[in-house]
């Protein structure tokens, strides 16, 4: 698996080089595991959303948030700074996965994660993504929505470091009227790691997730030995 780190990269900017390394995946390339920390952005998921938005659009303008209707699964969701996402180009069927299960790696890999840093995560059979526990109420801590096509993954992961979580104010998120949102800073307080840190540790917990796809590395260099 080739390791892409996009830095901070527009959302439509990073879907168009997704689209690109499907391709070339499907044409019988190496796997890819894309990075990248968006710009504040509402995407909204195959199920829509609309309804879920709970600003007009020259509201979120004036805030600076893009809007960008998305062919993921799913409902509405935010990405922003301090926020990890994670796109795995990957064919399912060389990790002998269907699609639920390899939803399951997903949440399996971003658990694993969590726990590296004292934080339980679990998952929730009726919503998917990652869940930890907060005064008694599950809170989410990472979104998850994917596609498949020619059986190679699209989409991915948004996992919540140090997330202005104000912004999800503007949303009801993935249509969960009921169900905070949080961050690692916000459960960790000063003790949070920083967003590189959990970065490394995501990109191994991902090397664990597919074993026999092993990522080379950013820039497609060989990777540091501290993963």
């Amino acid at each position: 698996m080739i390791l892409r780190d996009l830095g901070r990269l527009g959302y439509r900017e990073a879907w168009v080089l997704q689209e690109r390394a499907h391709e070339e995946v499907a044409a019988g390339g190496e796997e890819q595991l894309l990075l990248v920390e968006h710009p504040p952005v509402i995407t909204l998921g195959r199920r829509g959303g609309e309804q879920n938005v709970l600003v007009s659009p020259d509201q979120l303008r004036e805030l600076g948030v893009d809007l960008v209707p998305s062919d993921r699964g799913g409902d509405v969701t935010f990405h922003g700074p301090g926020q990890i996402v994670a796109y795995p180009i990957v064919r399912l069927i060389d990790h002998q996965l269907s699609v639920g299960a390899y939803v399951r790696r997903l949440q399996d890999i971003v658990i694993a994660t969590l726990a590296e840093f004292g934080v339980i995560g679990h998952q929730d059979d009726s919503a998917i993504g990652v869940w930890v526990d907060v005064a008694g109420t599950s809170a989410k801590i990472c979104a998850l929505g994917v596609r498949i096509r020619r059986g190679i993954s699209l989409h991915g992961i948004a996992l919540n470091v140090e997330t202005d979580l104000d912004f999800f104010k503007l949303i009801v998120p993935c249509g969960l009227a009921s169900r905070p949102v949080t961050s690692l800073r916000q459960l960790m307080g000063e003790a949070a790691p920083d967003i590189q840190s959990v970065r490394e540790v995501l990109v191994r917990q991902f090397q664990n997730g597919f074993p026999s796809r092993v990522p080379k590395g950013i820039g497609e260099k060989p990777m540091p030995s501290v993963f």
